[in-house]
């Protein structure tokens, strides 16, 4: 199987620039936690990084269905089962 993650390369820029503000969401809370900032301020920006690594995890999904697994089931359709399989873990993964 194709393990490249991303099909196009604006795709992948986009990932990268959710990613990007994710890691600075996430410094931002660090530094607030340190200063003993006001909670909902830090639940605010943790809400932020959760939202932001949400879009990754779509971009990411969508590059991997639209690439990968339809490149898979029009190579061997055999294989369908174990696609299905691995995608639905995932979001097995994301519910606990």
């Amino acid at each position: 199987m194709n393990t490249r993650l991303y099909t196009k390369e604006p795709t992948k820029n986009k990932i990268l620039h959710r990613l990007v503000i994710a890691k600075g969401h996430l410094e931002k809370i660090i530094e607030m936690v340190a200063d003993d900032k006001y909670c909902i301020d830090v639940i605010h920006q943790s809400q932020a990084v959760q939202s932001a690594l949400k879009k990754v995890d779509e971009l990411v999904l969508d590059g991997h269905l639209r690439g990968c697994v339809l490149a898979e089931i029009k190579k061997d359709g055999g294989k369908n089962n174990r696609l299905v399989n691995e995608i639905l873990d995932v979001f097995n993964k994301s519910e606990s």
